[in-house]
């Protein structure tokens, strides 16, 4: 099978299509004739040389995929065993239509997927437009559900344009939560109320934490769903409400910052840190039971769904790449076998 290759660490001319072994699933997964894979932050630090592939994955990006499955490996219900974290795992068949999660190899022209961490999609659904969904779905479910959002509480999503935040904006709203966004420019600002957002602030335009404190009436929100990173901390921390949490899910704007201790006290703040690739199975296994059984319905539903910015033919996976460091991608990019 063809796939997208990482010759050597380096700028997006470093990826290459080539010929690959096909891989067999093993227990609990299914072979995937991949419809389309999402191309996310992360893919560019894998390039680089950043981010390598976890032990057994794939040596090649792509974090999510779609398609339909092609084989099946032994069942995923026996795989379950006795851990209650596997025993919502979907049995799957050949001709499924799945969105997964995936370790590493979307981008590919076929991929192996653990049965536990795939979406279903239904006949009506657009099976390239589900790739851009795994990763952001999981990614923002759990955070939110790391930070405790509640009833009546306010959630400010940097980048609310991007991949992740576009779903996190989309998945608040539906939710019920007062949402604040930012985003880069007056029509990306309009694009993001349009996804559910009450309050847009144009970074590029606008001071972000006069504009946060004057809409939230001095009071600041009760999450910061952060993609910024180091820079940006001391911002984000004057953000927080009494009792606030900061979630830093990215690291846009560095890896370290200065931390303001008594400002943090003075709220009762707290900061939370989280990834999601190199979690142990069993709580990506969890995660993904509690997408679908408390998420996809809102996708199936069209409340929330997927925001695509392009389709990219997986030979030119570099433009893609390209597209994705320029900074005005809004949602997700994806590349099509």
């Amino acid at each position: 099978m063809r796939a997208v290759v990482v010759t050597s660490p380096g700028g997006p001319g470093a990826l290459r299509v080539e010929d690959v072994p096909d891989p067999t699933p093993g227990p609990g997964q299914v072979l995937v004739d991949v419809a389309a894979a999402g191309v996310n932050r992360a893919d560019l630090l894998q390039r680089a040389g950043h981010y390598p592939p976890p032990p057994g994955a794939p040596a090649w990006p792509g974090l999510e995929a779609s398609g339909v499955v092609l084989a099946v490996g032994p069942s995923a219900a026996a795989q379950g065993g006795g851990d209650p974290a596997l025993q919502g795992t979907p049995v799957l068949r050949v001709g499924d239509r799945v969105a997964a999660l995936l370790t590493g190899g979307g981008y590919a022209e076929r991929v192996i997927a653990e049965a536990s961490l795939t979406l279903p999609i239904p006949p009506e659904g657009d099976i390239q437009d589900a790739a851009a969904l795994p990763e952001a779905l999981a990614t923002v479910w759990s955070n939110l559900r790391a930070a405790a959002l509640g009833p009546g509480q306010t959630l400010l999503v940097h980048g609310g344009s991007g991949g992740v935040g576009s779903v996190a904006v989309q998945l608040a709203h539906a939710l019920g939560h007062r949402v604040l966004a930012t985003a880069g420019g007056a029509e990306r600002c309009a694009r993001v109320r349009e996804l559910g957002a009450d309050v847009v602030v144009d970074h590029r335009a606008q001071d972000v934490t006069a504009a946060v404190l004057d809409a939230t009436e001095g009071r600041g929100v009760d999450v910061v769903l952060d993609v910024l990173g180091g820079r940006a901390l001391g911002a984000n921390v004057r953000l927080l409400a009494e009792g606030g949490r900061l979630v830093v899910i990215g690291l846009q704007q560095g890896r370290r910052g200065e931390l303001d201790l008594p400002a943090l006290m003075a709220r009762r703040g707290s900061v939370i840190a989280t990834t999601l690739r190199d979690r142990p199975a069993e709580q990506k296994a969890a995660i993904m039971a509690d997408v679908r059984a408390h998420v996809w319905p809102l996708v199936l539903d069209g409340r929330v769904r997927p925001v695509v910015h392009a389709r990219v033919p997986l030979a030119q996976a570099p433009r893609a790449h390209e597209m994705l460091e320029s900074g005005e991608v809004f949602g997700k990019v994806l590349l099509l076998p």
